[in-house]
């Protein structure tokens, strides 16, 4: 790809990563966590990252997030490099509980990002009112977030993402601390938001089975120094269902790929 192409490419992506590396220094010398890595994202995409265990997958979200300076290449969002936080940016972590603040009520902690923005209260209210309706814990806006599931705290942590309006969310395998049934559940609300919001989401995940059934991409990564193996378009409807979906023959086809290419095969 010439100069020029490249740069219309980066212009029409939302997220742009290329040639990323991250390395960190010590008495033992360099450790290179990440060697090379590129992809892209466009607007209203839905991408997935999986690799094997140690391939350094929530490092790249924390340099993708601004929290983590690249050693080198370039991560353009918006079109402009990555150097901290970026406005139209958020992040769903995996530990909820160490994300929510547990002396505020659940319409405050979803409030809490926007309070010194320069936002006026009662648009913070329309935005927190919102967000806690589109995961479905309207009626819980009072409540202490030690009264609340673990699954619903984690309800609680994509509501205030969502309350922050941002053009692209980033999440760090955010249900790996769940059951599977309520794995499921906010799988399956991830999914909805994503398709009537048109919200660009990158998704890091352990789980093959989940990064297929959500994502409209998948990147896999190699052990480190890791790199880029593949980049899997996943060739499911715009509409899926944990049970429909998962009997599929696509689904089925493209999960084998994914885990063959993880190891290498």
């Amino acid at each position: 790809m010439t100069a020029e192409a490249t740069k219309q490419a980066n212009q029409q992506s939302l997220l742009s990563v290329s040639g990323m590396k991250k390395s960190y220094h010590s008495d033992k010398g360099e450790y290179v966590a990440l060697e090379d890595i590129s992809f892209d994202v466009q607007p209203g995409g839905f991408l997935c990252i999986v690799g094997p265990s140690g391939a350094g997958k929530t490092t790249l979200l924390r340099c993708l997030s601004g929290l983590h300076e690249l050693s080198s290449g370039s991560a353009l969002f918006q079109g402009r490099q990555i150097t901290g936080p970026p406005t139209g940016l958020s992040m769903v972590f995996q530990d909820y509980n160490r994300s929510l603040m547990p002396w505020l009520n659940v319409e405050k902690n979803v409030q809490f990002p926007l309070m010194h923005k320069g936002i006026a209260k009662p648009e913070i209210r329309r935005r927190s009112r919102e967000a806690l309706e589109s995961v479905g814990l309207q009626k819980f806006a009072r409540s202490g977030i030690w009264q609340l599931s673990g699954g619903m705290q984690q309800r609680v942590a994509i509501a205030r993402a969502l309350a922050y309006q941002p053009s692209l969310l980033l999440m760090d395998e955010p249900f790996a601390s769940v059951d599977a049934q309520t794995r499921a559940e906010l799988e399956d609300l991830v999914r909805r938001i994503h398709l009537e919001s048109g919200l660009t989401s990158v998704f890091v995940t352990h789980d093959i089975d989940e990064a297929v059934y959500l994502g409209d991409r998948v990147v896999v990564l190699s052990k480190p120094p890791t790199t880029v193996r593949e980049i899997i378009t996943v060739p499911l409807p715009r509409d899926r269902d944990q049970i429909r979906t998962k009997e599929l023959t696509e689904f089925s086809h493209t999960r084998s790929h994914v885990l063959q290419t993880i190891h290498g095969l």
